[in-house]
Order: C-alpha cells, then structure tokens, then sequence
C-alpha cells in the first residue's frame, strides 16, 4: 500500500488557500475572524458544560464560570460581525506599524548624536510610518490587499513544492524493504 504524500497535499492545501485568498478576499477574512469565532466558542461551550455537569453531581459551591461566558459571547459577537473585527484587527495594525516608525525614526534621530546617520536609513521608518497611515485611512482596501499578497505568496510556494516535488522528491531513492542502512557483519573471533 502506498503512503500519502504530505509533500503533494501541504502543495494542493496552499494552492487552495491562495486561489480562495486571491479570488475571494473579503470572504476570506471574514471566515478567518469566524473561525477564530468559533475557537473562542468551544472553550466557553466546554466550561459551562463542565460547570453544570459537576454541579449536579457534587454539592461543593463553585462560582459560575464569567471567564466560560465572556469566552462564549465574544465568539458569538466574532460570528455576527466578523467585518467589523476585521478593520479592528486592521486600526491595530496601522497603528502599531505608525508607531513602530515612529520609534525608528526617534531611535536615528537619537543615534545621530554621537555619529553621521545617513539619509538611507530614514527610507523604511518613513515608508512603514506611511503604511500605517494608510491602513488607518482605509482599513478595507489593507485588509483586502494583505490578503491578495498572502495568497499569492502561497500560490508561489505552492508552485515551487510542485517543481521540487517533480524535479526532486519523487527521484528519491527508495530504502530497502529489508531493514533500511543496517547490514549484515560477519563476526571474527
């Protein structure tokens, strides 16, 4: 019987998520934010579950499990309005990527106190403090840009598994069925 090929399928699985990522991108965020949903729900479902089935069996006074709740309701509010997470998740970003600049261009300006900095090293702190204004602005078209870039940086990768998979991969020498690299040693005494 032949075994599965997780090269094969890691390269099938990232041409999927690419294609879904490229063609679809504002479902495909939406599912992500959904998904993380559902992995808030499952804990909380879990908890409640737990506390009540205890409950009935043990008279020991437990306090109601907040944390089960709080978990179970955030995931239902991600279910309901996964966009609106979505350009959250996206203010974030854009602010972290302003202030992370922000610092770097503080860190050189700081820096030139003691020695020549050059104009290049103020090239990437300016484009990120950029980046990050421009996420702020327009968190949708970010999002949806992000994502494009994502999924065809796995159509890439998925690609080049399929080249190393047809080129390399499948020249492989197989290992002999008889035990692998031991071999037999006749023994002198």
């Amino acid at each position: 019987m032949k075994t599965l090929n997780y090269s094969f399928v890691r390269t099938v699985c990232a041409l999927v998520i690419g294609l879904v990522l490229v063609l679809w991108p504002d479902a495909a965020s939406d599912y992500i934010v959904i998904t993380i949903g559902i992995l808030f729900m499952i804990p909380g479902l879990i908890g409640l579950i737990n506390y009540f089935a205890v409950k009935s069996r043990h008279t020991v006074v437990r306090g109601f499990p907040v944390q089960s709740i709080g978990s179970l309701l955030f995931g239902l509010w991600l279910l309901i309005m996964p966009g609106f997470f979505a350009n959250i998740l996206m203010f974030v970003l854009g602010v972290l990527l302003m202030a992370g600049g922000i610092q770097q261009l503080f860190h050189l300006a700081v820096a030139r106190r003691w020695i020549e900095v050059p104009g290049v090293f103020y090239i990437l702190p300016v484009l990120i403090v950029i980046v990050g204004g421009v996420i702020l602005f327009n968190p949708t078209a970010a999002r949806h840009t992000t994502l494009i870039m994502i999924g065809i940086a796995s159509m890439v990768y998925a690609l080049g598994e399929l080249i190393a998979w047809f080129r390399f991969l499948r020249r492989r020498p197989q290992t002999p069925a008889g035990g692998g690299d031991i071999q037999d040693v006749e023994i002198i005494e």
